[in-house]
Parts: structure tokens; sequence; C-alpha cells
């Protein structure tokens, strides 16, 4: 290929040579098109699997966090259902009500009001304890996000969409943002209604892909991602070479500034892989909505239709299409099974995967056995069959 040919012509280590302030300076030459290669979408049970775990989760922690910040852990039944984000979220009281006679393993309801069971309350004070040990790795991620974007800021709204996924408190603001004056910022810029996040300081020993720790000190130049795919995957020969040459472009980290490259470009996509492989490992179960990021566009530098990426390539990402949503999955964190691998386990997500639990534990014995029928039935496939699961690596 013409790149290997620069590179042995020139000897260089890459495409580009490092400024003294460590911006990447990208050469001219450049794969002038984007090869316009289409894959098609095939089903993955496990990571539907892994997806549909957290049904009702989100609403019922949302719910247990309101109830366990009152005074002794209760609040009257008229004062939670007042509250906006409960009606948001239910659609109505009696909804709400349902809800929470539903999951009596976590609530206990009542005429006097709601308060939460024994093994919720237990399981909420450790989920606190947890996230008192882990704020500075928290504080970390999302520094790190920012340092994914442009400006350096995010909007409030922003973070707030991603916030589950992060691992972030639900207070944050308070009791995180406050705490880290010398790293966080607040501002509402002139003409905006909107309220900014902004980053103040950077720091390089945090500006490193999980894809350059992965090379443990060696060459980074024209790192491949970790590819594998659903079993019953038939990939075209033609595409199993695309993806080769690919791969063995170079690598630019998404930390670093790519208004150097080409839009139009394999290597520009490569970037743009890279800043959502980035993305999906600051989260703590590896995934999260496709609609969360889908306002992130000229915040992360990307150009138009960005989020194709994750159907171009689904060796690397899975597109999960249960629980009314489409979750982007970073395939790697999971390897074919339903859950995180033991690497990228995380001690918050084990007390996530314990609500859920007790969630399911509420639940008839028939009506499980639906709701998982649900979660896997009456979706668009479109899958090519034949096949085990393939996985490309150099």
């Amino acid at each position: 290929m013409a790149w290997r040919c620069l590179r042995v012509a020139t000897g260089r280590r890459g495409w580009w040579d490092a400024s003294p302030w460590g911006t990447p300076l990208f050469a001219a030459e450049q794969r002038a098109t984007l090869v316009n290669v289409k894959l098609k979408w095939v089903k993955d049970r496990a990571l539907d699997a892994a997806v549909s775990r957290e049904r009702n989760l989100r609403t019922a922690h949302h719910l247990l966090d309101l109830v366990f910040s009152r005074p002794g852990h209760r609040v009257s039944r008229s004062d939670l259902l007042a509250e906006r984000s409960v009606q948001r979220l239910c659609g109505s009281a009696y909804s709400a009500l349902e809800f929470l006679g539903r999951y009596h393993t976590l609530f206990a309801v009542s005429r006097g009001g709601v308060s939460l069971t024994r093994a919720a309350l237990d399981l909420r004070q450790r989920e606190v304890d947890c996230l008192c040990v882990i704020e500075h790795d928290l504080v970390a991620r999302l520094r790190r996000l920012l340092m994914l974007t442009l400006p350096r800021s995010l909007p409030l709204h922003t973070i707030d969409l991603l916030r589950w996924d992060l691992g972030l408190p639900s207070d944050y603001q308070a009791s995180i943002l406050r705490r880290y004056p010398e790293h966080f910022a607040l501002e509402q810029p002139e003409g905006d209604e909107r309220v900014w996040l902004r980053l103040l300081s950077w720091d390089d020993l945090l500006a490193v892909s999980e894809l350059e720790k992965s090379a443990d000190g060696g060459d980074t130049t024209c790192l491949p991602f970790p590819v594998s795919f659903t079993r019953g995957f038939g990939l075209r020969s033609k595409c199993v070479e695309w993806l080769r040459e690919w791969q063995a472009l170079p690598y630019t980290s998404p930390y670093a500034d790519a208004s150097g490259l080409d839009r139009r470009t394999d290597v520009s996509e490569k970037r743009n892989v890279g800043v959502f492989h980035e993305l999906l490992h600051l989260t703590m179960a590896k995934r999260t909505e496709r609609q969360n990021v889908s306002n992130m566009r000229k915040l992360l530098g990307m150009p138009q239709k960005f989020t194709k990426v994750f159907e171009r390539h689904p060796g690397i990402f899975y597109l999960s299409r249960v629980l009314g949503t489409q979750t982007v999955v970073l395939r790697e964190a999971y390897s074919g099974r339903s859950q995180l691998l033991e690497k990228h386990a995380h001690p918050l997500v084990a007390i996530r995967e314990e609500y859920s639990t007790l969630l399911r534990a509420a639940l008839p014995p028939r009506t499980r056995g639906r709701k998982r029928r649900e979660a896997f039935s009456n979706q668009d496939e479109g899958c090519d069959v034949g096949g085990d699961e393939f996985e490309l690596s150099e």
C-alpha cells in the first residue's frame, strides 16, 4: 500500500511528525477516498441480554435515590408523586404507584408513605460508600470526557444524559464539581441559555487512550482495534480485505488535534472510531444509548452522519435494539458474553447488577420469562446466516 511505501521511503514511524507542543502535523498524503463498504446488522443475543438486564433499573434507581435522600429514608406518597422527574419517568401518579408496588423487593409502600426495604437500604449505603472510594476515578473520567471535545467543555444537559453511564451521582454538581474548582468551572456563554462545564486543567497523563495503553509501551503508529463478530455473521472476502487495510492505517489519538485530517478519508474515519472507542471505555458498562452522543458532533469534531461508524464497524461496536432504543455496545468488553469481562469489571457495575437482581426477584417466574422473550422478539435482523464467530487481528 501507498502509505507503507511512504513509511519506508521517509524512514518515519508514521504519517506525522510531533510539533514542540505535541500536536500532530499530518502529511498531505492521505487515502483520498472513503471506501463505501456496507455490513449487515446481525442480532447478538448475548449483548442484547446485557442491555436488557437494566430494564427499569434507571427508573427504580432514581426513585430509590429520591427516597434515600429524605430524612429517615422515607417520603410521603404525595410528595414523591409531586416530583416532576417522577412524573416524567412514570407518566402518571397511578403508573408510579404501580411501579413502586410491583418492585416490593426495593420499596415498601404504605398509607404512611414510601420507604426502602432493608435489602435496598443496605445496598444503597454500599453504593454511597463505593462512590466515595472511587471519587478520583469519576473525576478522571469526567476530565477525559471533556478532553475529548474540541472546546474542552460540554453543556450540562449533555453530561446529564451521560451521567448514569459515567457513574456520576445524581448530585455530581454539588458533590464533585464544587469540590474540584481547580479542574472544573461552570459558565454560561453570552447568547446561550445553556450552562456549560469547562475543563480548566489539561493532564498529559490522562490524555492516553485505552488502545494506546494496550500497546504497553510499543509502537502506537498504526494500532488496530480489537474486532470480533457475532456467530453467524457472514463476511465477504472483499470486506475482509478492506478491514485488514483499514486496520493497518495510522491511528490518531482521540485526544490529539485532528484538524489536519481530511474528513473524506479512511484515516479520518479511523480517528472517528477511535473517539467513540475511547468514549465507550469511559462508561461503566462500556455502552451508552446512541442518542446520548448524537448531539456531540461539532464538539467532538465529527462529520455529518458521524454515528454511521457504528454500523460500518459491527466488529467493534454492536447496536442493540432492545428496550425501545439503540444502545451502542463495545464488543471487546464482552467478548461474546452477556457479562463484562473481568478486566473491565468495576465495583459500581457489580452493585448495579445486585439492584437488577432485586428487581428480577420481585417478578413472578412466568413474567420473568415473558419479559426475556419480549426483549429478543420483533427485531429487524437482516442477518447473514452461516459461519462461526470471526476475529480479525494484526
